[in-house]
């Protein structure tokens, strides 16, 4: 697996600013963006919770936040794969999701 490149194929809204992301080899990882959101920067914009939640999706292999809404991959806000990669493998949440 040196050459490994993680792609993130999922990303659902958690806690606060936890993130719950799944990746192409299977495993569902929580990042953490509490610390991320309060240094100075792009990332300021999202200290917002509802912005933080509703804009988050899943652009370039990783983690963005569409804030424009218009899927344009040049104007969102993401974080490198390989940041959010080195987060805790977790259980998978919707594991534990109720049918209808």
């Amino acid at each position: 697996m040196n050459d490994f490149i993680p792609e993130v194929l999922q990303a659902i809204p958690g806690e606060g600013y936890f993130i719950f992301v799944y990746f192409n080899d299977g495993t569902v990882r929580q990042y953490d963006a509490s610390q991320l959101i309060t240094q100075p920067g792009v990332f300021q914009k999202l200290q917002d919770l509802n912005t933080f939640r509703s804009c988050m999706t899943v652009l370039n292999g990783t983690v963005a936040w569409d804030l424009e809404g218009n899927r344009d991959e040049t104007r969102c806000i993401d974080i490198d794969p390989f940041t959010v990669y080195d987060s805790p493998v977790v259980k998978d949440p919707l594991d534990n999701a109720q049918t209808a």
